[in-house]
């Protein structure tokens, strides 16, 4: 991660638009301090995308989109990578932020920067209509920089993903490793789809009832865990029917990611003010 940043710092240089792509689920937490602390060193422009929409909770993405573009220098926009009519569109959401770039003699150079697993080396390739760089469902699967010509006016280089050294906050980290932007190395599943469980118990019981066939009334995470192991059939042999809370929270955590559970946001704006504290500035009422 380090030399990853030096590497983009030292590109940023020469790099006229920023294209952040960020998770629509959870926006503000998959918004790199360290891409942001980049560009605004060098006042570079941002196109915020927010990908992976189609799985996020459309009203939650209105407030965010509202937060973004009420920032200097930002133009936020919600779309799926995996839609070529969406990756099509960002070269011209990009141009206006640099009107002084668009020629053959000074094309428009673009950078696309985030957090690892959310799309960007997807938004590359659809971008460039042939896979040049490798997509999975793993963080840090792009490894070194790389820079391509889109046409006579328009290049475009790709980045690693890119951590930050410490999240501050548990919440955040329990968020990306939801999304799976943190490596199951480095976290405990239980822990994570504990956090989810609750999450949606509070914003989305209806869709995890649905999901699972569960009466929601009076659960709480680990009652949640438990119920859909022993849905699932989930059982612990020779331990008189307890439920695998292991395979049970990897359903859950599986089912979230693929969009198995509905349209479902992490965060808002205002839990994000909760989280943050005075870190976060909320957005002003319409």
């Amino acid at each position: 991660m380090a030399s990853a940043r030096k590497e983009a710092a030292r590109t940023m240089e020469f790099v006229d638009v920023v294209i952040e792509v960020l998770d629509a689920r959870l926006p503000e937490a998959s918004c790199n301090p360290i891409i942001e602390e980049l560009r605004m060193h060098r006042q570079r422009p941002c196109l915020k995308i927010l990908n992976k929409a189609d799985l996020a909770d459309p009203a939650v993405t209105r407030d965010w989109l509202g937060y973004y573009n009420r920032q200097e220098g930002v133009k936020a926009v919600a779309l799926s990578c995996k839609s070529a009519a969406d990756a099509a569109r960002v070269p011209k959401l990009c141009q206006p932020l640099a009107p002084h770039r668009n020629s053959t003699l000074k094309p428009l150079r673009m950078m696309i920067m985030g957090i690892p697993n959310v799309g960007k080396s997807t938004l590359m390739n659809m971008l460039l209509k042939r896979r040049v760089a490798n997509v999975g469902d793993e963080p840090a699967v792009t490894k070194s920089q790389q820079c391509h010509k889109l046409n006579e006016r328009m290049t475009l280089t790709d980045s690693p993903g890119l951590l930050w050294p410490k999240i501050e906050q548990p919440a955040d980290g329990l968020m990306l490793a939801a999304i799976h932007a943190i490596g199951r190395n480095a976290v405990i599943e239980e822990e994570v789809a504990g956090f989810l469980a609750a999450t949606l118990l509070a914003r989305y019981p209806a869709q995890l009832a649905e999901r699972y066939g569960l009466d929601e009334a009076g659960l709480d995470s680990a009652g949640a865990l438990e119920a859909i192991a022993k849905k699932r059939g989930c059982l612990l042999k020779g331990r008189g029917g307890e439920p695998d809370l292991e395979k049970a929270s990897m359903i859950l955590l599986t089912d979230y990611r693929s969009g198995k559970l509905g349209r479902i946001s992490l965060e808002t704006p205002d839990s994000r003010e909760k989280i943050a504290g005075a870190r976060f500035i909320a957005p002003p009422p319409d």
